[in-house]
């Protein structure tokens, strides 16, 4: 049985984590890592019959020979000179400082505590899942996607400025699609660069957005993490892509000629503000002219990044570069470089982006997007504010697919309809003395709720301003007679409710209008229900669930554009979501064995070595789905079983607590059990003075009986039930399990989040117009009425106790 995509993901992790001791996560990602790599490269080219492979694996350094070294006394030793030795000698583009020493005893701990941790870590890598020989589709394997997971864990445990060798993979995401690469306009022959690739992930992003093998190349200063970015390369099966370690500023591995390199497309994550940009630098007499618009300050290095990256563009090319939110305001020398950057043309865009979203660092950062094609014919830069779209996630902030996607859609679209999150600013606005090339986004963009005003006349005279309920119009254009129905005219301006506020709800949800929108969003669902079911059970063995989930969240986010009322990108992250959660591990267990449904004993092995059987669990097709379709009677029976059992032990714990007092028939038991209740009533006998004692304490037992026969019946009829669903998975038909899990499971429960955004809808305006109706219910003449009503209660109060109230 295929093992849960997430399973493998997060067992892995947990099994490294363990093994880790006191290595700090940024050393100890660097032995697991490699561990990852050469398990890759043993199942996808140890049996090659290529001419030339891209990676060699010469005899006795694979990772069979790794598992042979279990348990010796020099394991440390032998992976460094049997193993990674030879690998760097047979490849030219590796080198011995990409990989971590294995005998470091300051790491890895000395004599037999080094040996079995060694052993161990190689021990995780044995699991029959990680088997790369079968590798699917490019961008779609379980490889590449644990490397990522591994990636961004140990980023998170790496701490301060630990963990900027990853750019989170939702803002890589972006960046990739922003530059607007795509399998249209690329070929082999297309170039793309980042000259601070750190471990090469959004150099990936990138590729993968192409569709195709582009030319990659990158620069990184830290050894250690170009070697992982030369792995990351090789494992997601780009092994001819050219990372290169040094300093990009200061010496530039990547010309032509004495010239810098020009690319199709560059992206970059340079490492913020960097206060040690110039060393090895003389930027006045910059031999590659990049700093012609002025020298970056000594403290700042962020400018230096992006006037490299301009000068690394070809005639027509894109860049993305992620920058912190000061390039865009701060003065002096960045001001003058800001200026002739604008008047050039080449910035097309600015994406503010939420704050913490990057390892190492909290402070907010923005996406410079820019375009060398037709620069000269540019009429303003367009600006996006997506900092308000996130979700916290652990103790950083992270991009949700809806915030993703409507950063790409916006930005690519160009479009003004959203003035509080996206405008195309005009060069002359931008220039303007009240502006002066600042381009902090809160000057262009007010993203800010408006401020829900206080009316001072509704106070003081009562009604609900019109002018709140106007800015409702988004409702009332698809509800117009909701409005009609639930206020009247009080004076000029002013409405009241005709309605008690318990009965606003009711009466919104069962108007007609309501119940039109309601049956018209649903219809939307039912057809985009539809159109996607045939393509889900199409999906089978070798499909590609990346491919699959692409296809069917468009066309949701796509059909719900057309729904009044509803934020189709609120729709579109429920799948999302259930994707992550859920049905992603269902696609790549469809992908791996079929439409299979097996279920499996669920056995848990302790400390000692000793085996238990916890029952069974079938993960494509959980019980519940199998008991709802086949077993729904046997069910309900037992629920009735059930809820008689509750009422019988309702009834004894409620006898227990009526006679529990001092004196009562309960008082004198340590505990009340059956056995305390049968000697109790043998003890009383015939004695006449304890006849009501008695007759509670035989009421209690037929009660106690009562319970422990349900119970009994219960328990019986639950076992029944789960043999019969264990046994029905055997008779199942294909077609009964794409019905079970496209049907039952996977609709029902985005039906399910459909139904609930439309209930949102009547609750958001029941609740404003609830907010309207209490704020102005009291007018201020009620209030001094009551106010001298009470204070002639208290005046009548003191009279009577012979005080005086003034």
């Amino acid at each position: 049985m295929a093992i849960k995509k997430s399973d493998l993901y997060s067992s892995l992790w947990a099994s490294c984590d363990e093994l880790r001791g006191g290595m700090d996560a940024s050393q100890y990602k660097d032995y697991v890592l490699f561990m990852l790599f050469i398990k890759y490269i043993s199942d996808k080219y140890g049996d090659s019959d290529d001419f030339a492979p891209p990676v060699n694996i010469p005899p006795g350094a694979s990772f069979k020979d790794m598992i042979a070294l279990k348990g010796k006394s020099d394991i440390g030793e032998r992976i460094n000179t049997q193993i990674i030795v030879p690998l760097v000698a047979s490849n030219s583009r590796l080198a011995r400082s990409d990989f971590p020493d294995f005998d470091d005893p300051n790491k890895l701990g000395e004599g037999a505590a080094k040996v079995e941790r060694l052993t161990n870590l190689v021990a995780i890598f044995q699991n029959p899942s990680l088997d790369f020989s079968k590798n699917r589709a490019e961008h779609d394997d379980i490889l590449g996607d644990a490397y990522e997971y591994l990636m961004r864990h140990f980023a998170q445990d790496s701490g301060k400025s630990k963990g900027q060798f990853y750019t989170p993979s939702e803002v890589s995401r972006v960046i990739a699609k922003v530059i607007g690469i795509g399998s249209a306009n690329t070929r082999a022959s297309t170039t793309a660069y980042d000259p601070t690739c750190g471990s090469g992930s959004l150099l990936l992003k990138v590729a993968a957005e192409a569709g195709k093998h582009i030319t990659l190349e990158g620069q990184e200063k830290d050894v250690t993490t170009a070697g992982l970015a030369r792995m990351n390369m090789i494992l997601h099966n780009f092994p001819t892509a050219n990372i290169l370690s040094g300093n990009t500023l200061a010496a530039p591995k990547f010309k032509d000629g004495e010239n810098l390199r020009t690319y199709d497309y560059v992206v970059a994550n340079p490492p913020f503000s960097d206060k040690t940009w110039s060393t090895g630098l003389t930027p006045s007499n910059d031999p590659y002219q990049r700093f012609a618009w002025g020298e970056p300050p000594a403290k700042q290095g962020d400018y230096a990044y992006l006037l490299h990256i301009i000068r690394s563009m070809k005639g027509t090319a894109k860049a993305a570069c992620i920058l912190p939110h000061g390039v865009l305001f701060r003065g002096n020398a960045e001001a003058t470089i800001r200026e002739q950057l604008v008047r050039s043309g080449i910035l097309k865009g600015i994406i503010g982006l939420p704050a913490n979203l990057f390892y190492g660092t909290g402070i907010p950062a923005c996406i410079l997007v820019l375009d060398k094609e037709n620069a000269t014919a540019r009429k303003g830069v367009f600006m996006v504010d997506a900092s308000k779209g996130f979700i916290k996630d652990g103790n950083k902030n992270r991009l949700r697919e809806q915030d993703i996607h409507k950063i790409v859609d916006t930005f690519m679209r160009q479009a003004d309809d959203n003035p509080r999150y996206a405008r195309m600013v005009p060069f002359d606005e931008i220039a303007d003395p009240k502006n002066a090339f600042n381009l902090n986004l809160p000057r262009y963009i007010d993203s800010a709720e408006p401020e829900d005003l206080q009316d001072i006349d509704a106070h003081l005279q009562g009604g609900i301003p019109e002018r709140d309920l106007d800015a409702l119009e988004d409702y009332w254009r698809e509800l117009p007679s909701v409005r009609v129905e639930l206020f009247e005219p009080l004076r000029p301006g002013y409405v009241r409710l005709k309605l008690a506020l318990s009965e606003v709800k009711p009466a919104i949800s069962g108007h007609a209008e309501f119940t039109a929108f309601h049956r018209s969003a649903t219809q939307h669902f039912t057809d985009w229900r539809q159109a996607n079911t045939p393509r889900l059970t199409a999906f089978d063995q070798g499909g590609h669930p990346k491919a699959l989930i692409e296809v069917v969240s468009e066309d949701l986010l796509a059909t719900f554009r057309a729904v009044p009322l509803l934020d189709a990108y609120d729709v579109y992250q429920h799948l999302m979501d259930y994707w992550a959660g859920t049905m992603q591990d269902d696609a790549y267990l469809i992908a791996a064995e079929g439409w299979v449904a097996k279920p499996a004993r669920i056995v848990e092995t302790d400390k000692k070595g000793k085996t238990r059987d916890k029952g069974w669990a079938c993960d494509l097709i959980p019980k519940p789905f199998i008991v709802a379709r086949y077993f729904a009677e046997a069910q309900a029976a037992i629920e009735a079983q059930q809820a008689e059992l509750e009422t019988a032990a309702a009834g004894l714990a409620e006898l227990e607590e009526e006679h529990g007092g001092e004196d009562a028939a309960f008082s004198g038991f340590d505990s009340i059990t059956v056995a305390a209740v049968k000697d109790r009533v043998r003890e009383i006998g015939a004695d006449e003075d304890g006849a009501d004692e008695l007759k509670v304490l035989k009421r209690w037992l037929a009660l106690s009986e009562r319970v422990a026969g349900l119970k009994k019946k219960v328990r019986e009829a639950e076992a029944a039930l789960d043999q019969s669903a264990y046994g029905q998975y055997a008779k199942l038909t294909e077609a009964e399990i794409k019905t079970l899990v496209v049907d039952d499971k996977w609709m029902t429960r985005l039906s399910g989040d459909i139904q609930g955004e439309l209930d949102r809808v009547s609750q958001s305006l029941t609740g404003r117009i609830r907010q309207l109706a209490e704020r102005y219910a009291t007018p201020l003449p009620e209030l001094n009425d009551e106010v001298e009503r009470l204070a002639a209660r208290v005046g009548e109060h003191f009279k009577r106790m012979g005080a005086v109230w003034k």
